[in-house]
């Protein structure tokens, strides 16, 4: 089995001898490169070829923010996972609509880190329902009326079945549970996911989530009893 190949970028040296400490022995990842802010990334990401990027959000130069923006729009871009020291921040939310696939807090043990970067490389993301939850009930405000609109619009392309899914995505379920409920294959939902991503113009499930609750169709589906 490839080993996930990992870059991590931190402005604080311990934080990243320690991250380079704690998930450089862990089986199956090879950290590939190392970073102190984040105007070095997308160098690095082309010398190093990394599958996963971790990356702290606050950084003096350029933030993982902009970095986060940039990598995504690159084609081929490596997954990226924010470390942060909050919950429900601005930032993070920005981050994770322009592509992250999740974030760890800074004290989350080093077993979960671990396991986050494997869970990203497999393509699932690192964000429960409860804390998405929080970030968009941060997030709300004078602009969600309008996030509202624009994000039933987009919603809107899709038929009945994508929309159930997208549903589902975005109250964490995974492909397994997704078919279970939904009666079809789990080679069945990741054909559906793949669509909806492409529908809509996104890069990961998290994207999928975020859309479901800016649309407030998860709000519906409790109103609804589910």
């Amino acid at each position: 089995m490839t080993a996930i190949r990992l870059l991590l970028v931190d402005d604080d040296p311990l934080v990243r001898a320690g991250l380079s400490l704690m998930i450089g022995g862990a089986d199956g990842i090879e950290i590939v490169g190392e970073a102190a802010d984040g105007s070095d990334v997308e160098a690095l990401v082309d010398r190093s070829r990394p599958d996963v990027v971790l990356m702290d959000i606050r950084m003096p130069s350029m933030d993982g923010l902009t970095a986060t923006e940039r990598l995504r729009a690159r084609p081929d871009a490596p997954q990226v996972v924010l470390l942060t020291t909050f919950h429900a921040d601005d930032q993070v939310l920005r981050a994770l609509r322009a592509g992250a696939a999740g974030f760890v807090l800074k004290d989350t043990p080093p077993a979960e880190i671990v396991d986050a970067v494997r869970r990203v490389a497999a393509g699932d993301p690192v964000l429960s329902p409860t804390v998405t939850r929080q970030l968009m009930q941060h997030a709300a405000g004078a602009a969600a009326d309008t996030r509202r609109t624009r994000a039933r619009e987009r919603i809107g392309a899709l038929n009945d079945r994508e929309r159930e899914v997208a549903v589902a995505v975005g109250r964490g379920l995974s492909n397994a549970e997704i078919a279970a409920e939904l009666y079809m294959s789990v080679a069945t939902v990741k054909t559906h996911v793949s669509r909806v991503l492409a529908k809509l113009d996104l890069n990961n499930r998290v994207q999928i989530a975020l859309l479901a609750y800016d649309a407030e169709l998860l709000e519906e589906l409790e109103e609804d009893g589910h």
